[in-house]
């Protein structure tokens, strides 16, 4: 049967609050108010999981694996990312639900394996959420080591969960000026970076490439310089694919996914890649505690020391702050989005599923946020070896995700042939076949090298087990499951490519003239 059929056999239960083109058809995820703007998914995409890995991390892997690695390591992760996000932007614009990826997964490839995939995803991002808050300390221990950080850290929480309750606008408006100020940032480092290097610094000195050929540089370390800089580098693009979870949220999924895969470019361009340029042409490797991930030594804040300002920590560490604060924002949307996939999809009890008036996982967000509550309790009342082993769990999430999404794009694209209904798609990925066969390979290999600290200088099998031992356990979970359910792998001309689909007759028609190109245009500068 093909979609068109398909789409009259049963109207869409969530009606016009998704979006003002009438959409029909089987419905199983697709229940969430469509409420995310234009203007909040593109900003959202531009710089919603920049966090401490750009502002911190930088600085860690400059002084470990120098210059040329940091450049090399993240533009190289930067490119698999990219090729990734197409992968994934191909799907989501098809079928935009909350679940993305871990629902992709089930549908595509075997629904033991977005089992696994899912359940796991959450918990990640209830560590995540709960990390953030953790992060907290680090960042106020800048200022006073007096104040009660732990009750910041409970006002933010209580704070994020109010932000994700009320409805998905008060989420995307939240996320939207935290995103904001840090693009603002970025922008400002870059452009002071620029003019620093020309001259106009503290030291009144052309600055050039010279610190690129410090004795030691531009490669610090070695291969093995190298390999940390590369997992260093992974973190920080972590969490890139969760932007696609807003897909089950978002106006006119079907146009608006593309331009985000497409800022999703320019962001790893402009943020991560120019960046790192200016800061291994800026600082030096060998810069005093630069491997230390303190505000004080940020390149953030080493930059803006060199054009002379004096309140250049307190200014870059302010938004830090509300990096921390802005990934635990989503990381808990996340989660509670990723649990209510879940129990629509038969994986967690119904409970999870229930929705608020205005079409929000109200359970689902409360067990999230108790559960991430939890964990920060867990983080200082004595389990600090608890708490880093709850980290090192979740640590190949996001590569697991990326290996993922390169399976199920192929899936997918056997499964729009077999059954002859490429011609549907809204989007289409460029680099296919090829592209999610380099994902697939590549985020293989990063998850490999990801525990290189524990080889090096000498092996350490506790250190080993905490690093991978989350590969067995998504091993178990998916034997687990497949033994329990029966399940099968999907078969090209099985596939449900019928259920939630958005289809090129579904993209909601733009306004002709001059209001028409103008809306185009605040959208593409995020206003």
């Amino acid at each position: 049967m093909d979609v068109d059929t398909e789409k009259n056999a049963r109207p869409s239960a969530s009606g016009s609050a998704h979006h003002s083109v009438e959409h029909h058809g089987p419905v199983a995820e697709d229940r969430l108010r469509r409420a995310l703007s234009p203007r909040q998914v593109q900003m959202i995409a531009i710089g919603g999981t920049i966090g401490t890995g750009l502002f911190l991390g930088t600085g860690k892997a400059l002084a470990t694996g120098g210059p040329a690695s940091l450049l090399l390591c993240y533009a190289i992760v930067g490119a698999i990312v990219f090729v990734t996000m197409l992968c994934l932007g191909e799907m989501a614009a098809f079928v935009p639900v909350a679940g993305s990826f871990c629902t992709f997964s089930a549908r595509y490839v075997d629904d033991a394996w977005g089992f696994a995939l899912t359940w796991n995803y959450w918990f990640n991002d209830a560590v995540s959420t709960a990390a953030d808050l953790v992060a907290l300390q680090l960042v106020l221990q800048y200022w006073t080591d007096t104040f009660p950080w732990y009750a910041l850290g409970l006002v933010i929480w209580f704070l994020l969960v109010l932000a994700n309750i009320i409805n998905v606008r008060a989420y995307g408006e939240v996320e939207y000026w935290l995103c904001l100020l840090k693009v603002v940032t970025i922008v400002i480092f870059i452009i002071l970076s620029i003019v620093v290097n020309a001259g106009a610094n503290t030291m009144h000195e052309y600055i050039g490439a010279r610190n690129w050929y410090l004795p030691g540089a531009p490669f610090v370390g070695g291969i093995g310089g190298f390999a940390s800089v590369f997992v260093t580098a992974s973190f920080a693009y972590g969490g890139t694919e969760s932007i696609a979870i807003t897909a089950g949220e978002t106006k006119d999924p079907a146009r608006q996914l593309p331009r985000v895969v497409k800022n999703v470019f320019w962001r790893i361009m402009f943020f991560y890649i120019l960046s790192s340029l200016m800061i291994g042409l800026n600082v030096p490797y060998n810069y005093p505690n630069l491997n230390s991930k303190n505000t004080r030594t940020s390149p953030f804040t080493i930059a803006f020391s060199l054009a002379g300002s004096r309140v250049a920590g307190s200014f870059v560490n302010a938004v830090i702050l509300t990096s921390v604060v802005s990934a635990g924002n989503h990381a808990l949307f996340a989660g509670s989005r990723l649990l209510y996939t879940l129990s629509v999809n038969g994986h967690a009890p119904k409970v999870f599923s229930h929705l608020t008036r205005f079409q929000v996982p109200w359970v689902s967000v409360l067990f999230t946020s108790f559960i991430s509550g939890l964990l920060f309790g867990a983080s200082f009342i004595g389990a600090g070896q608890l708490w880093t082993w709850l980290q090192n769990l979740v640590g190949v999430s996001n590569q697991l995700s990326w290996i993922s999404i390169g399976i199920a794009s192929l899936r997918f694209r056997a499964g729009l042939k077999a059954q002859g209904k490429e011609h549907l798609l809204p989007f289409k990925n460029w680099t296919y076949p090829a592209g999610p066969i380099i994902a697939i390979v590549l985020n293989s290999f990063i998850v490999l090298i990801q525990g290189w600290s524990c080889f090096s200088p000498k092996f350490s099998a506790v250190d080993f087990v905490s690093y991978y031992i989350e590969l067995p356990v998504f091993a178990l979970m998916f034997v687990v499951w497949k033994l329990i359910k029966r399940t099968r792998f999907k078969r090209a001309s099985e596939m449900d490519l019928v259920t939630d689909v958005y289809t090129k007759d579904d993209i909601e028609p733009e306004e002709d003239g001059l209001v028409g190109r103008l809306t185009r245009l605040g959208g593409w500068l995020c206003f």
